[in-house]
């Protein structure tokens, strides 16, 4: 069985090849993310997307509902309470 004739490379072939050879070589790679190490007690500010009915439930306490939240949170990350 006879394969089909191939396409004869072209400058533009050469050049795109030329092109991507030199872009792998030059481009930076991203750098891996530092791992920051936890400190005990520190607490990060963050924005958390929730159920207002979720938030309702740990605000019925009153202040102190962002502590509980994490508590909870603590709990199902199994990170104790």
């Amino acid at each position: 069985m006879s394969s089909p004739p191939r396409r004869p490379r072209t400058l533009s072939d050469a050049k795109t090849e030329a092109e991507a050879a030199f872009k792998s070589l030059t481009t930076k790679k991203p750098e891996a993310a530092p791992v920051k190490a936890a400190v005990p007690g520190v607490k990060e500010l963050v924005s958390l997307r929730i159920d207002q009915d979720v938030l309702e439930h740990f605000q019925q306490g009153g202040p102190g509902w962002q502590d509980r939240i994490n508590a909870a949170l603590r709990k199902a990350a199994g990170k104790g309470g």
